[in-house]
């Protein structure tokens, strides 16, 4: 089973780049983050010609998030429980026996700033919520867009993306570690332990023609579905289409 989560960075612009995609990458679980769109907008009919069912949460203009399943999705939630956000950032869904948990994080803006002291809190009430969701649901798959790269290896120029910069910050990196210490665990890096790849560039100074990127879109696996870890990749080559998503798809196969 492959399960994948791509930020679309507006599902109304990038919706042939994600049939397209899912025609040749042939996932069977997709999570989307910032479709950027109000659910009646939602293209379901669309994506279910191609054989996709899909639970959203949506609002114009910014976030938004989806799961498309070939099999139907069922125990969703939305928003993190008890945490008061209007954002729609927030995704779970129950697919076969997989709990999939969709998270689009806050970037957070500059460090300092109230925007960062909002990632913290946010990530914080992440944490909890997952600390119970795993108990119920111990084969879980936690994945998104984390705007956040959890060590250097993950970024081009570790002294421009360091300790004191937004997605690469002390604290940041230390609230990724909080919730990996519940027994998730990143599929592609424990795959890939030294392999330097990105999955988002910057539009801007040529960031992809540069390789100017960070790996801030992750699959983290609970430790029930760690050692059933296949395969895990970053589909880069979405990043040379036309009018490209600023990130690339990152996926997990689960098999065994």
């Amino acid at each position: 089973m492959k399960i994948a989560s791509w930020n679309v960075n507006s599902l109304n612009v990038r919706l042939p780049h994600l049939q397209q995609w899912l025609g040749t990458a042939n996932p069977d679980i997709v999570a989307l983050q910032e479709t950027k769109l109000e659910d009646e907008r939602f293209p379901d009919d669309d994506l279910l010609a191609a054989g996709y069912r899909s639970v959203f949460a949506g609002q114009k203009t910014y976030n938004g998030v989806a799961v498309l399943s070939r099999e139907s999705a069922k125990d969703v939630q939305i928003g993190i429980p008890g945490f008061e956000d209007e954002q729609k950032r927030v995704l779970a869904a129950t697919v076969g026996d997989l709990r999939i948990v969709n998270l689009y994080v806050v970037n957070g803006q500059d460090v300092g700033t109230d925007k960062y002291a909002y990632k913290l809190r946010w990530l914080e009430a992440v944490h909890d919520w997952l600390a119970t969701e795993l108990v119920t649901h111990p084969r879980m798959i936690v994945l998104g867009d984390f705007n956040i790269a959890p060590d250097d290896r993950d970024v081009h120029d570790a002294t421009v993306w360091n300790d004191s910069h937004i997605l690469t910050s002390r604290a940041e990196r230390d609230a990724l570690l909080k919730i990996n210490a519940l027994g998730l665990h990143d599929a592609w890096r424990a795959l890939n332990p030294e392999e330097r790849q990105f999955s988002w560039w910057d539009y801007r100074q040529g960031g992809f023609r540069r390789n100017l990127g960070l790996r801030i879109d992750m699959t983290l696996v609970s430790e029930a579905l760690r050692p059933h870890c296949a395969a895990a990749g970053i589909d880069r080559e979405t990043r040379t289409w036309d009018r490209p998503s600023d990130h690339a798809p990152a996926w997990v196969q689960l098999g065994g």
